[in-house]
């Protein structure tokens, strides 16, 4: 499974202090990932991926985010630096699910 999609970066408020910055996957988009996701899972929920945003690809996991009724995706510092992205700037970002 592919998603593409457009979103904020918005920093975790409960690491703040750690600049751990993500993006929220579309709600449609989740709910197929959690019927994919189902069965034994990885540690806190996570959904092995990989991520493109920009130029740079990399392999990461995505998160539930209960509060949101959506997956997160942390967008690494490097990333950001290379992509020229900040918290508040949209970013365009495909996600595909791996190890399914």
């Amino acid at each position: 499974m592919i998603v593409d999609f457009e979103a904020e970066l918005w920093p975790w408020d409960a690491r703040r202090h750690d600049a751990w910055t993500f993006v929220t996957l579309p709600v449609e988009a989740s709910e197929v990932i959690r019927d994919l996701a189902a069965g034994p899972r990885r540690g806190f929920g996570s959904v092995r991926v990989r991520v493109t945003v920009g130029g740079s690809t990399w392999a990461t996991s995505i998160f539930p985010d209960s509060a949101r009724g959506s997956y997160v995706l942390p967008i690494k510092r490097a990333v950001r630096r290379a992509e020229g992205l900040d918290t508040g700037d949209v970013a365009s970002v495909t996600v595909e699910l791996v190890d399914f």
